[in-house]
């Protein structure tokens, strides 16, 4: 048993010293390839593995060499306006299946390989500048950029992706991160962590308020009223906690919305349409008459088919924030199968309830 926990220790250090001696720094000198054009950079480790060189000239262009350990797939650095992939453009580097070197700009218009388009984007440079080595297990994006004017807090992307790419189509990232760089000083900030999870934290709030609980507490409104009057707590209980989350959701939206400013004034102007509806609906309790006034039938009419508006336009509004906000295949996947068992159970409910109807009408009830 020692021997055991020996050798897995020693496994373990060796591992370790392997993982340090071959990690990348800002000590390892650049390639001999490199030294010419790419000489007296300022250096920082930004991500991981990842370190960047840079530096800029007078005339505003920028010399960046990023390096990483490397196996095979592709490496990639973007500049983006707001910290966010979608609308970025960025430098992409990986070594071909034959022993070819390839490194091009990719304008990132979405999240689907398809989106991702080569020899497209907003960076000016010089092809011929462009250079990528694979030297013992790491590669070099070489590059030059040039700019209106002195890079100073820039929001960069970095990532990275396991597969080779065929015909200049990039696989989805395996990983990547988004930073704010100061091309100044040389520091850096997570640019990514809190307008992504709030983005998440937004759609995950509305889709569970609004595609999940509300329907469900409208369904027992219209469908369980034979069980009375717990049909009824139930219903205002789901409905209550429901309009709550969305109202958190309307708020992580609003701050997002403050963050990147992002251009979706139809999924802002639905939005904001379904929330009055619902503080319409929630101030109609308040105001609702006894079951013997003459003016209930009337509220009753108000309150079933404003209800109703509030969640086909919700559900508009979901599946149009799901597109906007570039969601992957799961949410769309995971909402199309929560409505898909919503409406079954509508249509069978709405069913067995016209069937009995028309039973007791039968009957002479």
């Amino acid at each position: 048993m020692a021997r055991a926990y020996a050798a897995t220790l020693l496994a373990v250090s060796a591992a370790l010293l392997v993982s340090v001696a071959t990690a990348q720094t800002c000590a390892d000198e650049l390639p001999s390839d490199l030294v010419g054009n790419y000489s007296g950079l300022a250096c920082s480790p930004v991500w991981n593995n990842y370190v960047l060189r840079y530096a800029q000239d007078k005339d505003n262009v920028l010399r960046v060499v990023l390096s990483t350990m490397y196996s095979t797939g592709w490496v990639g650095m973007g500049f983006s306006k707001d910290g966010l992939m979608v609308g970025s453009s960025a430098m992409v580097g990986w070594m071909g299946k034959t022993g070819i070197a390839h490194i091009k700009q990719f304008s990132l218009g979405g999240k689907t390989p398809a989106q991702v388009v080569a020899d497209k984007g907003f960076l000016v440079s010089n092809n011929h500048d462009h250079t990528v080595l694979v030297q013992q297990a790491k590669i070099y994006l070489a590059f030059q950029l040039k700019f209106p004017q002195q890079l100073k807090s820039q929001n960069v992307l970095f990532a990275f992706g396991s597969a080779v790419p065929v015909n200049d189509r990039l696989s989805i990232h395996q990983d990547m991160t988004s930073i704010k760089f100061d091309f100044t000083t040389g520091s850096s900030s997570s640019a990514s962590a809190f307008p992504e999870g709030l983005k998440r934290t937004h759609g995950a709030l509305n889709l569970f308020a609004w595609g999940v609980l509300l329907p469900i507490g409208a369904i027992v409104a219209r469908y369980c009223r034979r069980w009375d009057p717990l049909w009824f707590y139930l219903h205002s209980g789901i409905q209550f906690v429901g309009f709550i989350l969305g109202l958190a959701g309307t708020v992580a939206g609003v701050s997002l919305y403050n963050k990147i400013q992002a251009n979706v004034p139809a999924h802002r102007g639905l939005g904001i349409f379904v929330l009055v509806l619902g503080i319409l609906q929630t101030l109609a309790i308040f105001l609702r008459p006894k079951k013997d006034a003459k003016y209930r039938k009337f509220w009753n009419w108000y309150h079933h088919w404003v209800g109703r508006l509030a969640l086909f336009f919700a559900a508009i509004n979901i599946v149009l924030g799901i597109k906007v906000g570039g969601a992957g295949n799961s949410w769309k996947i995971g909402y199309g199968f929560n409505l898909g068992i919503l409406l079954i159970t509508i249509i069978t409910l709405e069913v067995l309830l016209w069937t009995r109807w028309k039973n007791n009408s039968g009957s002479g009830y």
